[in-house]
């Protein structure tokens, strides 16, 4: 069964085109022209991942995708003009897990849209174990993570970064290190992007963020696993 991708932009011309390389790909697509719109879609009928503008009337992706994420993991990639590395981060600052600046080459957005999704279908967390540490747990048969006895909601990209250091206790990874290993050799993504999906993932995990307990900055180095086995 084919993949349902929702492509939220309010200019015709670029939905049209984005859906036409989509479907050639085998996609099945929805398009939404404005952001709120767009939000009801997403509510009423989950697609496999979002196509997101950034400027929208009505609602700005940013205002979508941090009301998305109040409720669902769905992948989001970001569509924008606006090309600054703090606009980029941003949007995933917001929850996105790409971010494509525009203009773009369609056949490279395919190919970004099906490696978001292999993240979340086939993560660096797959596999039929349980890494358990005093107060958290990841289940990685089941994708779910616990912190606390709580079950936290992460996002396929913050779930790798997660899985990725908790599998080599006390090893500094660098930070390009840490992303070839969650996202795969391909990733094209900034350092701040990896800092970003770091950020987000604490807002989930930890306790104190300013003394983090599980992931932890090693300052000029990169990032490492603090948990202790359980």
């Amino acid at each position: 069964m084919a993949s349902r991708i929702l492509i939220v932009e309010d200019d015709h011309q670029t939905a049209d085109t984005i859906r036409l390389y989509l479907e050639n790909d085998g996609f099945e697509v929805d398009i939404a022209t404005d952001g709120m719109t767009g939000l009801e879609r997403a509510r009423l009928h989950p697609p496999a991942l979002i196509v997101l503008d950034l400027m929208l009337p009505r609602l700005s992706g940013f205002e979508v995708c941090r009301a998305l994420r109040k409720r669902s993991n769905v992948p989001i990639i970001m569509l924008t003009a606006r090309t600054t590395e703090d606009d980029r981060v941003l949007g995933l600052d917001s929850g996105a897990d790409d971010y494509v600046p525009k203009p773009f080459s369609p056949r490279e957005l395919v190919a970004r849209v099906r490696a978001v999704l292999r993240r979340g279908e086939h993560p660096e967390s797959a596999g039929r174990e349980r890494l358990c540490f005093v107060g958290l747990e990841i289940d990685l048969a089941r994708c779910v993570v616990t912190v606390a006895g709580r079950t936290v909601s992460l996002t396929p990209a913050e779930l790798n970064l997660l899985t990725t250091l908790a599998r080599a206790p006390g090893r500094v990874f660098r930070r390009e290190q840490l992303a070839a290993r969650a996202f795969g050799e391909d990733f094209s993504g900034l350092d701040r992007t990896i800092d970003a999906h770091i950020m987000n993932l604490r807002k989930k995990i930890e306790a104190d963020r300013a003394s983090p307990e599980f992931v932890q900055t090693v300052f000029g180095q990169g990032y490492r696993f603090g948990g202790i086995r359980a």
